[in-house]
């Protein structure tokens, strides 16, 4: 029997894992409700306090993506979406 996949690599090589930097952020309402978020890195642990203090935060509408979106291409939109909003921003 031969000791390959449908992609002709033999078992056990693989390909080099590329890396994609997420955050995540934990949102409590008074309620006790609580939401986690993933998104582009926004606080930087090595950073001092004080330059990570929230000034505002805000949500989107809710958006549908398909439930088979790859991680990189969800970090795309999101970034998409950012640009769009800071040039909106005046």
């Amino acid at each position: 029997m031969d000791n390959k996949h449908s992609n002709d690599k033999p078992c056990g090589e693989s390909k080099p894992v590329t890396s994609i930097p997420i955050q995540l952020a934990t949102v409590c309402l008074e309620n006790g409700q609580r939401g986690v978020f993933i998104g582009l890195p926004l606080v930087n642990d090595k950073a001092p306090d004080r330059t990570n203090l929230v000034d505002d935060i805000w949500f989107s509408n809710i958006q549908e993506v398909p439930a088979q979106m790859a991680l990189g291409e969800l970090i795309s939109l999101v970034q998409s979406q950012l640009c769009q909003c800071l040039n909106s921003i005046q």
